[in-house]
């Protein structure tokens, strides 16, 4: 997501919209007219689902939202506000790619049955810094296509239909790709896609973006053959390229000058030292009080991946950790006399979900805080969750909210 620039701020390589010099070295590559890129970055997540859910008439300019690889009806912070109240806009349209029923595909007007990993070719990067292709084994079932396939669709039958955002200074299609011996291939259906290699065509266009900002990479062909690199990669010699295992040291960072030692090259400190900022801590825009007592902090466990739509249909792990629940200090539950495994209530001022107490868990929380993971559909705690994000990241805050823990009647 960072590195390709799919963020409502950024361009690829490390590139930001609000930079001139980005946007025309964007529009150069891409060869779109001069001033297409918008210097006025996007909206940040939780803004986009406030603009989405809000009525037109009151100012909410999206009306339109498609979601592919994830699944906001799950993670949004205070869904109520920003997710479920769209069932009562029927001005707005939510279209879903995935590849099974989740919470968000529960409030999709249109659902677009998405192709698995495993049915599709594809390009990742890790925190190692490691680019990798793979391919697909099967075909799709069905009517299920690649994410990327229905894109290009998409974004093709835009053009047809007028819309100048998809054509580049030419007229032509802005992502037009040719078969070996260049004749051009109408890779937007279905029945071409595969003719050709379109993870070699994007990869080779991201490529170009860089070598501006020393993240090097190596042609398409290396990364098959090696199994992956990590960036940046360099050729050393004519056809031999070399990636950089440990980043900004002398011995292996190929752009850190002979006798640097180490070099944080893209600091504008001047002398090669990293940069680190110190800003002040913020006040958490929401405190215990008598009415909300405990702080609640949501996260993750080890046996489901984020909202577990994957995960918790594997036998084995959903064994392991069927439920959420909410782990709970001891001495806070013997005061309000909860026992291990009883269902209680969490509420804050947004919303509740029912959970099942966890007394001497993994997480051992102190006394006064609460914690719940976020990957069960059927309790969801971002019903609970606050959407006050960073001011300078956008994350939201789902680490603190305050709330209070009560036995459910009956």
């Amino acid at each position: 997501v960072r590195e390709v620039g799919t963020l409502a701020h950024a361009l690829p390589g490390g590139r930001v919209v609000a930079n001139a010099d980005h946007r025309r070295q964007a529009e150069e590559i891409w060869n779109v007219p001069d001033g297409r890129i918008s210097a006025a970055p996007g909206y940040h997540t939780v803004k986009m689902w406030e603009q989405f859910t809000r009525p037109a008439a009151d100012g909410g300019d999206i009306d339109t939202i498609w979601v592919q690889v994830t699944n906001p009806g799950q993670t949004l912070p205070n869904l109520n506000a920003l997710f479920n109240d769209k069932q009562g806009l029927g001005e707005k349209f939510l279209i879903v790619s995935d590849v099974y029923p989740t919470a968000t595909t529960r409030l999709a007007d249109l659902i677009l049955p998405a192709a698995m990993w495993v049915e599709k070719n594809g390009m990742f990067g890790n925190s190692e810094r490691r680019t990798q292709q793979w391919f697909r084994m099967v075909p799709p079932p069905g009517d299920a296509r690649d994410d990327c396939w229905m894109t290009i669709a998409v974004a093709h039958r835009l053009m047809a239909l007028g819309h100048p955002g998809m054509t580049d200074r030419n007229g032509d299609f802005i992502f037009r790709t040719t078969d070996d011996a260049g004749h051009d291939v109408p890779i937007w259906t279905w029945e071409h896609y595969y003719d050709v290699n379109v993870d070699r065509a994007l990869f080779e266009e991201y490529r170009r973006f860089t070598t501006l900002k020393h993240k090097n990479l190596a042609p398409y062909d290396e990364y098959v053959r090696a199994r992956g690199l990590r960036w940046p990669v360099v050729e050393t010699e004519p056809g031999v390229w070399r990636e950089t295992r440990f980043r900004f040291a002398e011995f292996d960072d190929p752009f850190v000058a002979a006798g640097a030692a180490f070099d944080f090259y893209h600091s504008t400190s001047g002398d090669g030292r990293a940069q680190i900022w110190f800003h002040d801590a913020a006040p958490p825009p929401e405190t215990p009080d008598a009415d909300f007592p405990f702080w609640l902090c949501t996260g993750r466990v080890l046996e489901h991946w984020h909202t577990g739509s994957m995960t918790r249909r594997i036998p084995q792990l959903s064994r392991a950790m069927p439920s959420a629940y909410v782990e709970m200090h001891p001495d806070d539950a013997a005061a309000l006399n909860i026992r291990n495994g009883e269902i209680v209530i969490v509420e804050s001022r947004r919303g509740a979900t029912e959970l099942p107490a966890w007394l001497n868990g993994r997480g051992r929380p102190p006394r006064g805080s609460l914690f719940v993971p976020f990957f069960d559909e059927s309790k969801l705690i971002n019903d609970v969750t606050l959407e006050a994000h960073d001011p300078f990241s956008k994350q939201p805050d789902y680490k603190k909210c305050a709330v209070r823990v009560r036995k459910r009647s009956g």
